[in-house]
């Protein structure tokens, strides 16, 4: 069974940085796509970030510029760093695996609370 376990976010002053982690089990970083999301109080969750099994990334546009995603292969984590965070920043991240036909439902876990005040 896939675990996936984010941690590290915290509130934040606008402006201010937070790095997240997505701490997986197995050889998921490695081998799959995967993929941090967010989700506001009544918004739909969004893909943020994605980093590929080749190592390739993409962002989403709200986001580019100021996140990164990067990958630990030998620790099984991915992380997103967030800079230049502001209040519309603020949700809950979660991180997922993307399979052969989207993002594992099963998968999503807690996610890790971002709160950025003004």
């Amino acid at each position: 069974q896939v675990q996936l376990v984010e941690s590290g976010g915290g509130l934040v002053q606008a402006g201010g940085s937070l790095r997240l982690s997505c701490a997986a089990s197995g050889t998921i970083v490695s081998f799959n796509t995967v993929g941090w999301h967010r989700q506001a109080p009544g918004k739909q969750r969004e893909l943020v970030a994605a980093i590929f099994s080749s190592g390739r990334t993409n962002y989403a546009d709200s986001v580019k510029g100021r996140f990164t995603i990067s990958r630990d292969n030998v620790k099984n984590t991915v992380y997103l760093q967030m800079n230049s965070l502001q209040p519309e920043d603020t949700a809950v991240y979660y991180c997922n695996v993307r399979g052969s036909s989207g993002w594992y439902d099963g998968y999503w876990g807690q996610g890790t609370q971002v709160t950025v005040s003004s």
